[in-house]
């Protein structure tokens, strides 16, 4: 297998373990606390493992007689790491779950399938027998997409993907490969690199993530202005279901009816078990160029991002941080460091030329041939010098493509001090994005006002612009705030409601690339439409009949008279 679970954090992010360095700086905490207006920040471990009850099965034991029979008894896990790992994702909602020890959702086992013809079996007595079965990748979801829940059922499993890591076939000819779905980001472009070729999918989780999950959610990578997503390179699926396998076409383009690819693609997991993939590539990029460029003000870079997209520019990423989310980053890398000359003449400098507090940050990304990425960044610099931006040169470029997966690692320090991180994410046309950036961010600011622990106590709410289109781009929040301990996840779902209702009031939609799960599910029906939701209802019902595959995800329950 390509991931050994015990080598990961149950409760966390990366490896068991791990220690993050900046959890013993002090002169952090302090920083931090004064920021988010507290008067120190309090200490807020997680609890151990060891410490934790776990619920009895509800499995009999004919069901592990018959799950040890389809796959053999070291596939079929049920001892307390195995069980609590599985029992949630990855987001702020799941962390504060787990950390406080509330492993209700675990599952009742945890089955690692060999291929197909393994998780058609499973799927076929789970359905006869009652169980749910949630299927499980990299299990970094962040709204709740692989929580155990039973739903109505008398039981569940978590289905681990991870021992179906395969690369089945590389296509040099065609430009596409063919992978098990349980793959792990690293070990897919390992593979697809030794043939010089990419899929250049490089989502935030990438080192945790699966082929499988990037296409079950729906997922965007961090350059997907040249790669795509997986609606723009996913050719062909495999999808295990109670009714059997759905094996979609696998044609470069077809006229004949509607694309059947496209009922895996942000499915997650509820019409079935995405196992095989066959997908477009690109050649590995002789040369990559990330650069920054500092534009006055936010609207200006995103006027600059308009530009380029709607003229066409071959770029890899174009990404926007606002002058809040600049200015926290800076000061954070910037704690119990002295402020060298330079740094001063550079901050004159900056303010003559009219770079004020409002200014931000562009990243902008160019990968291809060495002629191709010239020619790109020489045009993209002629639109910022248009706009009034300046060059920052490589170095803000250098800094962002090295730390590019480095951000989930903070959460868990931050935990740790009684300090709340989350994250959400939309997308809008252009012509309402201004609005919708406004209107977020004021209601992420009063409700972290209305739920802080202390009066006068305050939140520090960031943005950028990750992913942009010719008709609109999408929009990342990230919020810090201070817990309110004795309620924290009211105080998280206060937060996380005020912001929802902001973004489907604006005209954004609830989830650009992270996907509904549970959490966003109160917004699904509004942006869907009830014949939208009646359409999700009746697939689900054709490929799980009984209703065993995720229960509670994407898919509104039916009303109750």
């Amino acid at each position: 297998m390509s991931a050994d679970r015990s080598k990961i954090q149950w409760n966390g992010w990366g490896a068991a373990g791990f220690k993050n360095p900046l959890a013993a700086r002090e002169e952090v905490w302090t920083w931090l606390a004064t920021q988010l207006g507290m008067p120190s920040l309090l200490a807020t471990p997680a609890r151990p493992l060891d410490e934790i009850a776990l619920t009895d099965s509800r499995l009999i034991p004919a069901d592990i007689e018959k799950f040890t029979a389809l796959l053999g008894a070291d596939r079929v896990r049920e001892d307390k790491y195995e069980r609590a790992f599985h029992a949630l994702g990855r987001s702020y909602h799941d962390l504060l779950r787990l950390r406080a020890g509330d492993l209700s959702l675990a599952p009742d086992a945890v089955l690692y399938p060999r291929g197909a013809d393994e998780v058609l079996a499973v799927l076929a007595y789970a359905s006869e027998a009652g169980i749910a079965v949630v299927p499980y990748g990299g299990g970094t979801s962040v709204v709740g997409g692989v929580s155990a829940s039973k739903g109505s059922l008398r039981a569940v499993v978590t289905l681990d993907l991870s021992g179906m890591d395969r690369v089945v076939d590389i296509d040099t000819v065609s430009l596409t490969a063919t992978a098990e779905a349980g793959i792990y980001g690293p070990v897919l472009e390992k593979a697809l690199a030794a043939k010089g070729l990419t899929l250049g999918h490089y989502p935030q989780s990438f080192e945790f993530s699966t082929l499988g999950g990037w296409i079950a959610h729906r997922g965007a990578g961090q350059q997907s202005r040249r790669y795509g997503r997986p609606q723009d390179w996913l050719v062909g699926a495999k999808l295990a279901t109670p009714c059997g396998l759905l094996a979609t076409e696998g044609f470069p383009a077809s006229a004949a009816g509607p694309r059947l690819a496209d009922l895996a693609i942000g499915s997650e997991g509820v019409f079935g078990v995405v196992t095989e993939a066959t997908f477009r590539l690109k050649p590995v990029p002789a040369a990559k160029d990330y650069r920054g460029y500092l534009f006055r003000d936010f609207a200006t870079g995103i006027a600059a991002i308009r530009q380029a997209t709607q003229e066409g520019l071959s770029v890899a990423m174009l990404r926007l941080s606002d002058a809040e989310e600049m200015r926290f980053y800076r000061a954070f890398g910037a704690v119990g460091r002295r402020l060298d000359l330079m740094s001063r003449l550079t901050g004159a400098y900056l303010e003559a030329r009219g770079f004020t507090d409002n200014a931000a940050m562009l990243i902008a990304g160019f990968e291809g041939g060495e002629i191709e990425v010239r020619q790109s960044r020489k045009r993209f610099a002629a639109i910022a010098k248009r706009l009034g931006a300046i060059s920052a040169g490589g170095g803000p470029g250098k800094r962002w493509y090295e730390g590019r997966f480095h951000g989930p690692y903070l959460r868990d320090p931050l935990m740790d001090r009684g300090v709340g991180v989350d994250t959400l994410e939309t997308a809008t046309s252009w012509s309402k994005l201004d609005g919708l950036y406004v209107a977020v961010r004021a209601a992420l600011e009063k409700s972290i006002g209305e739920t802080a622990p202390r009066p006068g106590a305050r939140g520090i709410v960031m943005c950028h612009v990750s992913h942009s289109y010719p008709d609109g781009a999408s929009l990342y929040f990230t919020y810090i705030f201070p817990r309110a301990l004795d309620g924290e996840i009211a105080q998280w779902r206060a937060i996380k409601t005020a912001a929802s209702d902001a973004i489907a009031a604006n005209g954004g939609t609830i989830s650009h690339h992270h996907g509904v799960g549970e959490d966003h599910l109160p917004w699904i029906a509004k942006e869907k439409g009830d014949l939208g939701i009646a359409v999700l209802r009746a697939i689900k019902q054709t490929l799980d009949p009984e209703g065993i595959l995720n229960p509670g995800k994407l898919i509104p329950p039916t009303t109750q008279p």
